[in-house]
């Protein structure tokens, strides 16, 4: 059953948006872990998004598995590799990543994901993943060893949000990446966000209220917001319930 998936389809249809805290298991000791999903909970966060570009085998599950001992948020898998795969989390961004042409992101590593998929009971979201340039180099580019999509070539952008959707994606999901120097562009959002009958995700580079409104009031369904937090927890407190 796709309780997840449902569960952010109400959201819209109640015309209310939703926000991924994104906790990366290389920079979050378990030792903090008490104190920040404390902040999670009192904050308007609907989901905790667990993952990142390079993290060593079993951190992920051991994070996981502390965080759901503190939260009765959704965890969702958000991976940069195979080995981030945990039983302890809800559910999987399965993340294609349409707006590059490396086989390993587009299909590649989502072949090797079955065998750890089985016999799993994650709740699997097709995800299409478009890379949108920022400003600087992120990591996903690194590892991926893919180019974004520029932010002056909305029609491309808007071409290949639909290409995913039109291959069966549940979900776009657009990346402006870690510790991007600026978001995606609102006219980005707004012009995706109207080609699609599928929900909207944006994430990288927010670090103010005012820009998660602005992406919220432009059409993103879900905003992810991740070294925002990672920076100055203080910021859980403009976001409180």
């Amino acid at each position: 059953m796709k309780v997840i998936y449902k569960n952010i389809l109400r959201l819209i249809s109640e015309e209310k948006k939703a926000l991924a805290v994104l906790i990366d298991p290389d920079k979050m000791p378990i030792e903090k872990v008490f104190g920040f999903i404390e902040k999670v909970n009192q904050s308007i966060a609907t989901h905790i998004f667990v993952g990142g570009s390079t993290v060593a085998d079993t951190t992920t599950a051991i994070l996981v598995a502390t965080i759901k001992t503190h939260t009765k948020l959704p965890v969702v898998l958000f991976p940069g590799d195979v080995s981030q795969i945990t039983n302890y989390a809800d559910a999987l961004l399965f993340l294609s990543l349409i707006s590059g042409d490396n086989p390993e992101y587009l299909i590649g590593k989502h072949v090797r994901a079955v065998s750890k998929l089985r016999d799993s009971n994650l709740e699997v979201i097709p995800t299409g993943y478009l890379l949108i340039e920022n400003g600087k180099q992120t990591s996903v580019e690194k590892v991926t060893q893919t180019k974004p999509l520029a932010r002056d070539n909305v029609q491309e952008i808007v071409d290949t949000a639909i290409a995913g959707e039109l291959l069966g994606m549940q979900l776009i999901y657009l990346e402006a990446g870690s510790g991007a120097l600026q978001p995606v562009p609102t006219e980005i959002i707004s012009f995706v966000k109207q080609a699609l009958s599928i929900p909207l995700i944006v994430g990288g580079g927010i670090r103010t209220k005012q820009q998660l409104k602005n992406a919220y009031d432009f059409g993103a369904d879900l905003v992810v917001i991740g070294t925002a937090f990672e920076d100055d927890e203080g910021f859980f407190d403009e976001l409180k319930k």
